[in-house]
């Protein structure tokens, strides 16, 4: 039976995937942060250790690896975190350097496949080099993670990125972060939409690629996964009808909003704050729809058809429960 090292197995992404590991037949073990959201969050036969591998030796890490033949890297920083400026050290710290050692580490412990968890901020910064997305703080520092991650590897182990769009889906003792976004327009008479929308993915579909990638053996690949797009109108719409709400969500042009939207920068840098995406770039990037095509990664991932719908719903459910 082979054995798979996930970091992060109590954590949202993570917790899914070590589930779709054991469906598949391989032998689990992993390394999370404490507190463990839940009692028996893990079957038994999972080894999870509760700790900071950040904290942990060299050589401790590779001999926890030893018999490992493949490594899920599902952790790390992602845009909704918004530091003490300068945002690029912070999100360099938090995402790059430990993939980077944690890569060179897994391929001197033998292990053969690597797979990252990174962004689709990463996808669009390629696609559309003229929104200046290689210039914002996150979408920079996960492309370099993907780099140093492929560099370390080169040689003796396939090193290969999901860039992961937005994700719903829910899980035992953890609040989903949309949390966040459903508190924001809680209690609002307006809450505009910009014309764009985006790539939408449940987090069973996550893992199902996670292990896809781990068996395609591809190095240097890139798969920005789909399972639906949607405008944002309507997403911000399933979010008022959780509130059970009236809140009227009409479309704005960018115009009409960038006062606020830029309002927002200035708040941050008085505060010493930045956002690994600018909000005004952000508002940029909300006019355009930054669709995926599902069949791009669905065949050669072993992606399943999932009701992402449903899952919105459910996820939305759970933030407004409280």
């Amino acid at each position: 039976m082979e054995k798979i090292f996930v970091l992060g197995g109590t954590g949202f992404l993570g917790y899914y995937t070590v589930k779709e590991l054991l469906k598949r037949g391989y032998q689990v073990e992993t390394v999370a942060l404490p507190p463990m959201p839940e009692e028996d969050l893990l079957p038994k036969e999972v080894k999870c250790t509760l700790g900071d591998i950040g904290a942990m030796s060299d050589d401790d890490i590779k001999a926890m690896l030893k018999g490992v033949s493949g490594f899920i890297y599902a952790a790390g920083a992602d845009e909704r975190i918004i530091p003490k400026a300068p945002a690029e050290k912070f999100f360099y710290e938090a995402n790059v350097l430990p993939t980077q050692r944690l890569a060179r580490l897994a391929k001197e412990a033998g292990v053969k496949n690597f797979v990252v968890f990174g962004s689709y901020f990463a996808e669009f910064a390629e696609r559309l080099p003229e929104m200046g997305l290689k210039d914002q703080p996150y979408p920079n520092t996960r492309l370099l993670q993907e780099q140093l991650a492929f560099a370390e590897g080169e040689g003796s182990m396939n090193v290969s990125s999901l860039r992961l769009p937005y994700i719903f889906g829910t899980m035992p003792g953890r609040m989903p972060l949309w949390k966040m976004f459903t508190d924001q327009i809680k209690g609002q008479t307006v809450f505009p939409a910009l014309k764009g929308g985006t790539a939408m993915v449940t987090v069973e579909q996550v893992a199902e690629a996670a292990v896809g990638a781990l068996e395609a053996e591809k190095h240097r690949a890139t798969y920005a996964i789909c399972g639906e797009n949607m405008k944002y109108q309507t997403f911000y719409k399933y979010m008022v009808d959780a509130l059970g709400q009236e809140t009227e969500v009409p479309v704005v042009s960018l115009d009409a909003v960038r006062d606020v939207y830029e309002g927002m920068d200035q708040a941050s840098a008085a505060d010493g704050t930045e956002h690994g995406i600018h909000s005004i770039v952000t508002a940029e990037l909300q006019e355009l729809d930054l669709y995926l095509n599902p069949e791009d990664t669905k065949t050669v991932l072993g992606i399943r058809d999932h009701d992402v719908e449903r899952s919105i719903h459910e996820t939305l459910a759970k933030c407004v429960a409280e």
